[in-house]
């Protein structure tokens, strides 16, 4: 018996242009890009892996008390907490 032939599905073309992220992402999350291989480039990529972040503890209570504050404004605890230590640095600062 010889071996049968898989057909390969007929793919959606990939957008000439999305109209936004979400477009972008939906179209991703629902298409593999195992089958557009054919359509990409290698390219070469340097990255800079340096981390510029400094850690520091924060007593638990203060830590809820801000994560919800960062919720309630629809921000990241670590956004709102940066832009709080921003603030109070230009103010000590006078600058």
């Amino acid at each position: 018996m010889a071996p049968s032939k898989v057909k390969a599905s007929p793919r959606d073309p990939v957008p000439e242009g999305f109209g936004s992220l979400e477009e972008l992402w939906s179209f991703w999350d629902t298409h593999s890009t195992a089958d557009y291989e054919d359509l990409m480039e290698d390219v070469e990529v340097r990255a800079d892996i340096r981390s510029s972040r400094v850690y520091c503890a924060v007593a638990k209570d203060i830590v809820a008390r801000v994560r919800t504050e960062a919720s309630r404004q629809g921000v990241s605890t670590e956004t709102l907490v940066n832009l709080w230590l921003r603030e109070r640095a230009m103010q000590a600062g006078g600058k």
